[in-house]
């Protein structure tokens, strides 16, 4: 190989795959070998981070996928989904239009969750009991983003988003099982707690952000990642919502009824 080759082979590198003709391989195991033998969690877990889990840590790992599938057509990406098929593309473009909403505010949240237990876990390391960690954990995160804290509370699960106990108790019984160490689980139930205190003993949910957090951190999944995972979660009630709608049909489906049309306010002009 002379060096002009070798610079164009080397523009890209991967750990990820490596194929060339009649050859596939991911992360040093051959397709054909993975095909049948490992469930597609698995194959999540594989290709985002290397190795294959244990099929208790795919299970919990997959619970987490399952819980944030879908939230309906109030959530913002499933109902640009719904609009962008009525508009007449394709499958993939209204997944791709849904998928480009979920940012900080809508889809981040389990990813700042994750920053919020890891740097938990880091004042506990250092020393601090869990409650301190936990009220010093608070404060330092919220000056980075602000007093709501994400992963607790839910405009529409009040006190208890369904989902977050059966996925707490889940972990539970894989910490019971030497699955995880159930370390998380315990910080985001003090977080929770003290959410609650500070609130003045009003009761918060722990949402769906929450409780995956909990998991990807107990599976020790970087940060940053539960986006990701969120995203190719979330994907499949967006697939099933745009297909749901291009069989119904409609065309050009704004936000609301043409009936109702938005308030009108005109500017004041100094």
């Amino acid at each position: 190989m002379n060096e002009d080759e070798q610079i164009i082979r080397e523009w890209w590198r991967t750990s990820i795959i490596d194929m060339k003709p009649g050859h596939i391989a991911f992360r040093g195991h051959p397709v054909q070998e993975l095909i049948g033998n490992v469930t597609f969690p698995q194959m999540i877990w594989h290709m985002v981070r290397g190795g294959v889990p244990s099929d208790a840590q795919a299970r919990l790992f997959e619970a987490a996928l399952v819980a944030g599938v879908d939230h309906g057509p109030q959530a913002p990406s499933i109902a640009a989904a719904r609009m962008a098929t009525t508009c007449g593309v394709g499958l993939n473009n209204a997944m791709a239009t849904a998928v480009n909403m979920l940012g900080d505010v809508h889809g981040g949240a389990g990813e700042q969750c994750a920053e919020l237990y890891y740097g938990i876990a880091r004042r506990i390391d250092d020393g601090a009991d869990l409650s301190g960690a936990v009220r010093d954990g608070l404060d330092a995160w919220r000056v980075i983003y602000g007093k709501i804290v994400s992963g607790f509370g839910h405009r529409f699960h009040k006190p208890v988003d369904p989902r977050a106990p059966r996925l707490m108790e889940l972990v539970r019984q894989a910490a019971e099982a030497g699955t995880v160490t159930g370390r998380f689980a315990e910080i985001g139930e003090e977080v929770q707690a003290e959410l609650g205190r500070q609130r003045g003993g009003r009761p918060i949910a722990m949402n769906i952000d929450g409780a995956t957090a909990v998991i990807f951190c107990e599976l020790g999944f970087p940060a940053p990642l539960s986006r990701g995972l969120f995203c190719l979660s979330r994907s499949v009630g967006i697939l099933a919502h745009a297909w749901e709608q291009m069989n119904q049909g409609g065309r050009n489906k704004g936000p609301m009824p043409p009936r109702y049309l938005p308030l009108y306010q005109a500017q004041e002009v100094e």
